[in-house]
């Protein structure tokens, strides 16, 4: 079977031979930080010394003590049979090392994967499409779950705490006023100043109320109430989930029979859709507040004249679409925080990621979610 066998010792723990197209290499002895790290130069120059190969089998079954030196030392054959295109195989390691080892390997492979397809633009192109694919099937699938998820909640059988909705309802609601609060007026405020500086040229400042209150009640109300909460409530709902994830609690619900949908992502979802609505009155009504003091004070338009030319702009259809864009935009943000959440890979830099995606993906969602609905009611003419 040994079509060639050299064997030669390099240095007190390592042993090469040869056999075919495969090196083999014995490791023995203790490998402790004592002992020092073997030279790999001296292995690398006994390995190009072999010819022309195809495999590295190595051998550490007589290997009596050991620590982070042997891990580091067949880390870099790993790494050196990456380079020169040669498979590597592990036999006999002691148990704790092959599972460090395993874990080395596996980060290792998603830190240079990507890197590798990088320098093709073609698979690049395919993995990025394949990637799109299974993201759309997650989502869907996710949807899926959260819609039985409320059908259980209307059927009375959704393992949810009513504590747990109170809770979140405060998190996403009363304690999201001063935030809410403070960029609505500061958005009212500029409207204001912006309209006030053209149409005072043409003499029509009165018409800057008909600005703000358009503004504030079709679009802006609504789009800047769901952006706040996409950067404060989305994202918490995703570092909250994605820790959960990080510590197997999310694990531990399942193995204990409770659906993490329905103990979890329900509370929160339902927590933002009901809120949301509420925070758009609020905004609708600081932004039109924004809007006044500049009217009143810039402009000199008396405060009767000024709400009173706001009452004539706007009407109750205004109003329902800005409602409506905010439910919906409250349904997105929720599930773009639960959905990266519970995506959420088990390292502390997956949690810092999911947040990251969870507050981009609910901004493109309302963004895109907003452009719908306009050109929706721009076709039926209201």
């Amino acid at each position: 079977m040994n079509d060639e066998v050299q064997s030669q010792p390099l240095e007190s723990p390592i042993a090469f031979a040869r056999d075919g197209a495969t090196v083999e290499i014995k490791l023995s002895g203790s490998w402790t930080i004592s002992q020092g790290i073997p030279a790999f130069s001296k292995v690398a120059r006994t390995l190009k010394s072999q010819g022309d190969y195809h495999r590295i089998r190595i051998h550490a079954g007589n290997v009596t003590h050991w620590d982070s030196t042997l891990l580091v030392f067949l880390e870099r054959f790993r790494k050196f049979s990456r380079e020169k295109h040669v498979q590597v195989d592990f036999e006999g390691l002691p148990e704790g090392a092959d599972r460090l080892l395993k874990l080395a390997s596996a980060t290792s492979r998603k830190e240079t994967g990507d890197r590798e397809e990088e320098l093709s633009l073609l698979p690049r192109i395919g993995h990025e499409a394949l990637k799109w694919y299974r993201a759309a099937g997650e989502i869907i699938d996710f949807i899926g779950r959260a819609t039985l998820a409320f059908v259980n909640l209307f059927r009375g059988r959704a393992q949810m705490r009513r504590s747990d909705l109170l809770g979140v309802i405060q998190e996403c609601g009363v304690n999201a006023l001063p935030i809410v609060s403070l960029i609505s007026i500061l958005v009212g405020l500029i409207f204001a100043f912006v309209g006030a500086v053209q149409l005072r040229m043409f003499g029509a400042q009165i018409f800057v109320a008909d600005l703000v209150a358009l503004a504030m009640a079709r679009e802006m109300a609504a789009m800047m109430t769901g952006i706040i909460m996409a950067g404060r409530t989305g994202a918490a709902f995703a570092a909250q989930l994605g820790t959960m994830q990080v510590n197997e609690e999310i694990d531990a619900f399942r193995t204990f029979g409770i659906s993490p949908m329905e103990f979890l992502v329900l509370p929160r979802m339902l927590a933002l859709m009901l809120m949301m609505p509420f925070l758009y009155f609020y905004s609708l009504f600081l932004g039109i507040l924004g809007g006044a003091i500049v009217g009143t004070w810039m402009l000199d338009l008396p405060w009767v004249q000024y709400s009173h030319q706001t009452q004539m702009a706007i009407t109750l259809t205004d109003v329902s679409i800005g409602l409506v864009k905010s439910a919906i935009f409250g349904v997105l943000v929720a599930l773009s925080g639960c959905l990266r959440g519970m995506q959420c890979g088990r390292s502390a830099s997956a949690v810092g990621l999911a947040t990251t995606s969870a507050v981009v993906t609910g901004i493109v969602w309302i963004i895109v979610a907003d452009s719908i609905v306009t050109v929706i009611t721009s076709m039926l003419g209201i």
